[in-house]
């Protein structure tokens, strides 16, 4: 019995690691160029309506949404809504712990509430701006491999 066990065992550790290898980032050379562009443009996330804005100034993002993230109307609000909670929860946590992570990374809280209907356009690009990030400086803000 014990010399069937073992054999399982490893192939169950051998699979493990396959399965491992499979989660890493798979970054195009064109998303590898935009993640290294200096270049600078503001990205105002708003909606008239509600008058919530966030504005973005991070090097590569303004071509990387235009360029590579899937285009508005892609994914649902409510699905844009849930992962924006996700993710807002976890970046405010590493902001409150800069001893932990890095504080040049996290450097505000992000005033998500979950209740307030922010509109499409601020999901969208909310959402977007976090799977660039994770990509880009080799991140994880919660339990989901940040995709294109």
């Amino acid at each position: 019995m014990k010399k069937r066990i073992l054999p399982l065992l490893l192939i169950f550790a051998l699979l493990l690691s396959c399965t491992a290898q499979k989660e890493a980032l798979d970054i195009s050379n064109e998303e590898k160029a935009v993640f290294s562009s200096k270049e600078e443009h503001e990205v105002e996330i708003k909606d008239d309506e509600t008058e919530y804005e966030i504005i973005i100034i991070e090097p590569g993002f303004y071509t990387w949404l235009n360029s590579i993230a899937r285009p508005e109307g892609y994914y649902s609000q409510s699905f844009l809504e849930n992962r924006n909670a996700i993710m807002v929860i976890n970046w405010n946590q590493r902001v409150m712990q800069p001893l932990r992570y890095n504080p040049n990374l996290y450097e505000m809280q992000i005033n998500y509430d979950q209740n307030i209907d922010y509109g499409y356009e601020v999901n969208y690009k909310l959402y977007n701006y976090f799977i660039y990030f994770q990509r880009k400086y080799n991140q994880r803000l919660g339990p989901f491999i940040p995709r294109i």
